[in-house]
């Protein structure tokens, strides 16, 4: 019997590969470097409150764990995920029995972005009055996940992504530590990194996998992508990632890089995205970021978003694909766009204004004999097809909202909009203000 329980479990490479010391991690030099935020905390042994922002896999529990050993904090390790109301009140007691006998403590809350608003207000008197330190660790943007009182006694740091030499870092170690090099060639291991998307742990997972089979057997990239799982990519559909990936395409697309804005499109759609939601970004980039340049953008986004709305996928993404190279070589124009904001900023300010009586319809005697409609030219009787009489309320300047820009098919509005303004001004309605 006391074999078993002197046996142990066996742990995960990863595990075993965690950092001891905090210049053992990688990736995070700007954090805890000798001149960085973390860094210079540690060397004080003064540590504030955090919330450390990253993605899985670049060392925020490990973080979290060697600041309280430097500094000599006694660790606690919640996740919010399997906690409540109950397991904080046991912390925060025994925290303040700790603080009396002259020792501080550190919480660790993994995903403390899982906690709700309620949940996060339980933390502020403690960290307020000094009983915890609290460090908190998300995946999420703390800007949409925690409470404003929360962030406002917490400094945000944000976790690096891991590099392709920091992960080539994590496999030399694990090379060391096992004794034997992972059984793959200089492609192979390449492609490993890539398939790691920066995870540390999972690349450490996959490795562990490799160091497995028989240390005669090298493995080509193929090989490899038999062998081992390669990592989902971070998407989530209904957090930052959706949002940060559409404004790249969109961005991308207003600059007018349709390569670029071809790879956030395969980005978003590998990552499980709706085509639907894309086909509608499309639809009003053509209206916001292109406009009148081209008038036929709106016609290929309609038009794609039709065909994906028959084909579905995987077929229907071609029409999304063909959208985007599209609008990504139009020319781009947002005089329409911002047309309507100052015809709006005009209409606040200016409130009820009545239109000219000239050009309101007369359908009873009262009205005639009130002016409506007395004066108004039918353009189509004019020469030009042109009166040049004034649309504006009485008592308001003309203004000019829309600027055509010197780009695509805008060139010839504007020189539409120019004649109009020659007609006008011949006729003695003078030019809009700007």
């Amino acid at each position: 019997m006391s074999g078993l329980f002197e046996a142990q479990a066996p742990r995960p490479l990863a595990d075993r590969l965690r950092p001891q010391r905090l210049e053992e991690i990688v990736g995070q030099d700007h954090l805890i470097g000798p001149n960085a935020p973390i860094g210079r905390m540690v060397a004080a042994g003064q540590i504030s409150s955090m919330i450390l922002w990253g993605p899985p896999g670049c060392g925020k529990t490990t973080l979290a764990r060697l600041i309280a050993e430097k500094v000599e904090l006694h660790f606690e390790m919640l996740s919010a995920i399997f906690s409540g109301v109950a397991d904080l009140r046991k912390i925060f007691d025994a925290a303040k029995q700790r603080r009396m006998m002259g020792r501080g403590t550190l919480l660790f809350i993994d995903e403390i972005h899982r906690f709700n608003r309620s949940q996060q207000d339980g933390f502020l008197p403690h960290v307020e009055d000094g009983t915890i330190v609290l460090v908190g660790a998300t995946t999420e943007n703390p800007s949409f996940e925690l409470n404003a009182a929360l962030l406002s006694r917490c400094q945000v740091f944000v976790l690096n992504r891991l590099h392709e030499t920091d992960l080539e870092t994590l496999l030399k170690r694990a090379e060391e530590l096992m004794g034997f090099a992972l059984p793959l060639n200089g492609e192979a291991r390449t492609a490993l990194i890539a398939m790691a998307d920066g995870d540390g742990r999972y690349l450490l997972n996959m490795a562990e996998e490799l160091f497995r089979l028989p240390p005669d057997l090298i493995l080509d990239p193929a090989a490899l992508a038999k062998a081992v799982q390669k990592r989902a990519p971070l998407y989530d559909k209904a957090q930052e990632g959706h949002y940060n990936l559409i404004s790249a395409l969109h961005k991308s697309l207003r600059g007018s890089d349709t390569d670029a804005a071809l790879y956030w499109l395969a980005r978003m759609l590998v990552g499980g995205e709706d085509p639907k939601y894309i086909a509608r970004r499309l639809v009003r980039f053509a209206v916001e970021d292109v406009g009148l340049a081209d008038p036929q953008a709106l016609t290929q986004a309609l038009a794609a978003w039709d065909a994906y709305d028959r084909l579905g996928s995987p077929e229907g993404e071609l029409a999304i694909a063909q959208c985007v190279i599209y609008l990504g070589t139009a020319p781009k124009s947002n005089a329409a766009y911002e047309a309507l904001s100052g015809a709006n900023e005009a209409a606040r300010k200016t409130g009820s204004l009545m239109p000219p009586k000239h050009i309101l319809n007369a359908p009873t005697r009262l009205m005639k004999e009130l002016g409506y409609s007395k004066g108004y030219a039918y353009d189509h009787d004019t020469a030009e097809g042109f009166s040049g009489q004034n649309y504006f309320p009485e008592g308001m300047a003309r203004q000019r909202f829309y600027r055509p820009v010197e780009r695509g098919f805008e060139r010839d509005i504007l020189k539409r909009i120019e004649y109009w303004d020659r007609l006008r001004a011949k006729k003695g309605h003078g030019e809009p203000q700007d």
